[in-house]
């Protein structure tokens, strides 16, 4: 995942097997000794041995004692969230967040920001600096106590040199080939990790349920554009190359609707579900005279926004109701492609298409399990997530978190 100083991160724990069994003790809320010793297969003496470095650094804590099966009550083992802290910073088109956590991922502090215009890297950088030094401030936290900063943005991205590559759709210019990693770390003076949004954000949902049993999980956000990524066994899946908007390009209709922009495939799937393809949609209808409450919310077609179309949502609008039904219906039906194809156990939906309401959600999920081949002996499960929009910043730290396991 990234670099500059990250290998710092690491560094904190030094030994192989003490990395293992802190991992071991992270993926689990708590954990008792004799657990450790069937998951890790170490022997009692380096199993205590590593146990007792770990409590003397401070890493993790005794919290009490489990059940007997007989004999001594064992002792549980967590980490300890105080240990250390972690910003999480999301870069998307129409707001950055940062977030300060503990090691138990329990937000301190958010700041968000709107992508206007005028918000440059340059500018939203200074901003991120001056915002982290305050909740350093704030909660009486020395930098010494920071692991670092992670960043989950719009992709593409080149996680390996922290640069975030050539985005579309930016409300401002000059987010090509922005090292934002080196800038950050630079400023602040803490290492820097980046991913792609979609990455982080599956990230932040497997962590969040960790305790539950679902080894493959696939995460879909609708807004802006299409961004995809799984989680197998804990573990992102990454390809030759960022993937996180390719999901984007699933064509739907050979013939269809033409890209937004020339790279993009005819009849793509990103063509019917996306804040602009609804609005378009929207706009055209208003201008061909159909009857909406639309037209009582703003005067001009062309400053229709996702947002007007929500507020006439709520109010049960037949044209809105029609146009977000036939979206989650092309979307239900890439979904479907995906479930046929990935066969993944859960499957988590975000975004501000998924925000507006349940009909989306909705629709999609029903015309999804419709037309999953195997269905219904293949079961998957549909969620929106237990972290909604601050999935993408947490999940950012998380990713430096996974640092310390790092060998």
């Amino acid at each position: 995942m990234l670099l500059l100083n990250v290998d710092v991160i690491s560094e904190r724990i030094s030994n192989r097997k003490a990395k293992e069994i802190y991992e071991l003790i992270c993926r689990q809320t708590t954990v008792s000794k004799i657990e450790l010793l069937e998951q890790s297969g170490m022997t009692v003496s380096t199993l205590t041995r590593h146990l007792e470095e770990l409590t003397a650094q401070g890493l993790i804590l005794e919290s009490g004692f489990g059940v007997s099966t007989g004999g001594r009550r064992p002792i549980l083992y967590e980490t300890n969230p105080a240990y250390a802290y972690v910003f999480g910073l999301e870069i998307s088109r129409t707001l950055s967040k940062l977030v300060l956590v503990d090691l138990g991922m329990t937000k301190l502090e958010a700041r968000s920001w709107a992508m206007t215009a005028e918000m440059t890297p340059d500018v939203l950088v200074g901003l991120i600096v001056k915002e982290a030094q305050a909740m350093l401030a704030h909660h009486g936290i020395a930098i010494s106590d920071v692991l670092g900063i992670g960043i989950g943005s719009v992709g593409p991205v080149d996680r390996h040199s922290g640069v975030i590559l050539e985005p579309s759709y930016f409300p401002s210019k000059g987010w090509q080939q922005v090292p934002i990693c080196k800038m950050l770390s630079e400023e602040l003076g803490i290492p820097s990790m980046l991913d792609n949004g979609a990455n982080t954000a599956i990230l932040a949902e497997s962590w969040h349920q960790r305790s539950q049993s679902f080894k493959h999980l696939l995460y879909i956000h609708a807004g802006v554009g299409l961004r995809s990524s799984m989680v197998s066994e804990g573990k992102v899946i990454y390809g030759a190359v960022d993937m996180e908007s390719s999901v984007g390009q699933m064509i739907i209709q050979t013939d269809g609707v033409a890209p937004r922009d020339k790279s993009g495939n005819y009849g793509a799937l990103e063509s019917y579900v996306s804040l602009h393809a609804i609005e378009k949609r929207a706009k055209s209808a208003i201008k061909m005279g159909r009857t909406t409450l639309l037209t009582q919310l703003v005067a001009d077609p062309e400053q229709l926004t996702y947002v007007h179309m929500m507020e006439a949502l709520q109010k049960n609008d037949g044209l809105v109701v029609e146009i977000v039904t036939e979206a989650a219906t092309y979307f239900g039906i890439g979904l479907a492609n995906l479930l046929n194809i990935l066969h993944p156990e859960k499957v988590i939906l975000g975004g501000p298409l998924l925000a507006g309401g349940e009909l989306f959600f909705q629709t999609a999920t029903a015309v999804a399990i419709r037309k999953a081949y195997y269905y219904p002996a293949y079961q998957v499960v549909f969620s929106r997530g237990g972290l909604g929009e601050e999935a993408l910043a947490i999940g950012a730290a998380v990713l430096v978190m996974n640092r310390l396991f790092k060998v």
